[in-house]
């Protein structure tokens, strides 16, 4: 039966093949936005590990961490060097990394902080920063470079570089009279930090006409490196204390502060994110669908042509059975093809756009095999061929009981 429905398929090329493309298609539509989800979702999770807390002036916690941690958005407020100092000091805080933010160069946040964040920063399994060249910035005017940052600003270590006031591609003015200069670049990550450029808090504060203090660089002595900060990343002696302490900070007197706990505010994200999830889905799946009916209407304009090449099967001995079989078979080969073809199509999408998205984005896109709901979807797309398929076979099994040898007109 599969060769006898291959052999037709292959008598009506064009028709064919034009089904397949529109399948094809809307198959690789349908995935790609579950692919996107899940990728999307795991880059996100795997940006920061490790952080217990992250904590900021009043905000909402998914613009904090958004600003803070994937340079989304920008902060309207700055929480200043003593609430930063006095929460660091409390005996539940193991270690605190401040963040200063709000320059770029070429498009890329700059991000200042301290030399602490080389050492306490984690992403991905909770894997450490590494330098594929130099080191961490050790005095004033000096820069780290992610990797992605390097190779966009096609910078090494030795070259110099100029600070912009403004962030996300808006510059406000040029600190021409402060040049720094690039003493490491870090290898890749697949998170916002490849897109980065660190800096020590006493740079910033020289470039934006502070006294130069190099000696204050961690903030270990009287006088601190900023007066204020964006951000603050927190690493608890014991997570059980991250409740406790998140509580204490988001009723802190001094100052309206806000603390965040970065894998409950990413389901946050997620469940904000979830109608545009939903509505991309149903769209799609009517793409797939729109498909599946151009085939269907294609088999059932072709029966009319075909009522000569179903007589002829029945009188070789072919029962209407074996014309239904034949019309149900040709219609699941369609499906698989084009649906198979859809994956395909996706795998050469990623693989050629890879670079782009991550260069544009950051998002890391991975190779893996499709997953459950991905498998799930393409066996809907085939159930849903089959059933479609049960139209013009139902009529083509009719039709050959009531024509015999003689094509009606």
């Amino acid at each position: 039966m599969i060769k006898l429905a291959i052999k037709s398929l292959l008598n009506r090329r064009a028709s064919v093949l034009l089904t397949v493309i529109a399948i094809a298609v809307s198959v690789t539509l349908l995935l790609a936005v579950e692919r996107t989800r899940e990728q999307v979702q795991t880059n996100f999770a795997n940006t920061v590990s490790g952080t217990d807390l992250i904590i900021g002036a009043r905000t909402s916690q998914i613009q904090l961490l958004l600003s803070s941690v994937f340079h989304i958005g920008s902060m309207t407020n700055n929480m200043s060097w003593e609430a930063f100092d006095d929460i660091r000091s409390r005996p539940a805080v193991e270690w605190a990394v401040p963040i200063s933010l709000g320059d770029s160069v070429g498009g890329l946040p700059v991000v200042a902080t301290t030399k602490d964040y080389f050492k306490h920063f984690r992403y991905g399994s909770k894997q450490s920063l590494t330098f594929a060249a130099g080191d961490a910035f050790k005095g004033e005017k000096q820069v780290v470079l992610g990797a992605e940052a390097a190779s966009k600003l096609n910078k090494k270590v030795g070259d110099n570089i100029t600070i912009a006031h403004g962030s996300g591609g808006i510059s406000f003015s040029e600190h021409d009279d402060h040049p720094l200069t690039v003493v490491g670049t870090l290898k890749r990550t697949g998170t916002p930090v490849d897109q980065t450029i660190l800096t020590s808090l006493t740079s910033l504060e020289v470039i934006h006409g502070g006294e130069s203090h190099e000696k204050h660089d961690h903030g270990d002595s009287h006088a601190p490196p900023a007066e204020s900060i964006s951000a603050a990343l927190l690493g608890l002696k014991a997570k059980p204390l991250a409740l406790r302490l998140q509580r204490q900070i988001n009723t802190y007197k001094p100052e309206p502060l806000t603390a965040l706990l970065p894998g409950m505010t990413l389901q946050e994200l997620w469940k904000t994110l979830r109608v545009f999830e939903q509505a991309l889905t149903v769209i799609s799946s009517m793409v797939v669908l729109i498909g599946l009916l151009g085939m269907l209407t294609i088999m059932l304009a072709s029966l009319r042509e075909r009522r000569r090449e179903m007589a002829v099967l029945r009188a070789v001995g072919a029962g209407p059975g074996t014309v239904f079989g034949l019309l149900v078979s040709e219609a699941l080969l369609l499906t698989v093809v084009g649906a198979a073809s859809g994956l395909a199509l996706l795998y050469l999408l990623e693989w050629s756009l890879a670079g782009v998205i991550q260069s544009q984005t950051g998002i890391v896109l991975s190779f893996a095999w499709p997953t459950v709901a991905e498998w799930w979807r393409l066996g809907l797309v085939v159930a849903t061929g089959f059933l479609l398929s049960l139209i013009p076979a139902w009529r083509a099994y009719r039709q050959s009981l009531a024509d015999g040898l003689t094509v009606k007109v």
